[in-house]
């Protein structure tokens, strides 16, 4: 540890203790300080009882990377705390560059999670087994044009396009939009599947088309899977064939 403490960057998987992996347990036993969002800290307060907890609200991540570097520095070993995979939109991208940019030798550990796309996609079956993109739809730190343009190049090269955030109470059209464009490459009897709350409390699924699936609710706990040319709906499951002779 370089005489400088330790930072994990710890993903929690979609939310119920069942899918937090083992590894990320045990790591929050060794820390003696976690910094999260503080949603994510309050899926965890049983494993917190002697821990010295640093929480704040939406759009700290950087605070809470400084946060986690500067108790680090003393010595101390720091559990940075993610949602779903923390190398997947979550904090590892942005405590890695934190501590690049202040020439930090720390040492930091990233420890994997389950994401909402593999969450999402067990749920409706087995959605994601060729070839697939993950796109978030949030703008608030990717420009909209670009989102677009992935958009574009993910419904042109045919691939099951799993879809992050895709509706706020501030940002009602995108999901329209993003349809609208998969439409010029897809069929409109492409197999969707919505889920909202993977894994969580009030999970719940809707198998559609990529025509009919604005009728359905979605908002910022929901994940849209569309399929490519090849995915099928049977048995109530929503299945991408990755091509086996059966």
């Amino acid at each position: 540890m370089n005489g400088n403490g330790k930072i994990y960057v710890i993903g929690l998987g979609p939310g119920n203790r069942q899918h937090t992996t083992p590894a990320a347990i045990e790591a929050i036993g060794q820390s003696g300080v976690i910094v999260g969002y503080n949603t994510y800290i309050e899926l965890i307060e049983d494993l917190l009882t002697d821990k010295k907890v640093v929480f704040s609200g939406m759009r700290k991540e950087v605070d809470r990377c400084t946060q986690a570097f500067n108790y680090a520095s003393q010595g101390e070993i720091v559990s940075l705390i993610s949602s779903g995979d923390a190398g997947v939109y979550g904090m590892a991208g942005i405590m890695n560059e934190v501590l690049m940019k202040k020439g930090s030798n720390i040492e930091i550990e990233i420890v994997p999670g389950i994401t909402a796309a593999n969450a999402a996609a067990s749920i409706l079956g087995a959605p994601i087994m060729h070839d697939y993109v993950t796109i978030s739809l949030s703008d608030l730190l990717t420009d909209w044009k670009l989102i677009k343009k992935r958009l574009h190049c993910g419904g042109e090269g045919d691939f099951v396009i799993c879809i992050y955030n895709p509706k706020s109470k501030g940002r009602q059209d995108h999901i329209k939009e993003a349809r609208d464009i998969l439409l010029k490459y897809k069929r409109k009897d492409t197999p969707v599947g919505i889920v909202r709350n993977a894994k969580r409390e009030k999970e719940g699924y809707i198998l559609t088309t990529l025509e009919h699936m604005l009728d359905y609710e979605i908002d910022m706990v929901t994940v849209v899977i569309v399929g490519n040319s090849h995915t099928y709906i049977a048995n109530n499951r929503m299945i991408t064939p990755r091509g086996y002779r059966l």
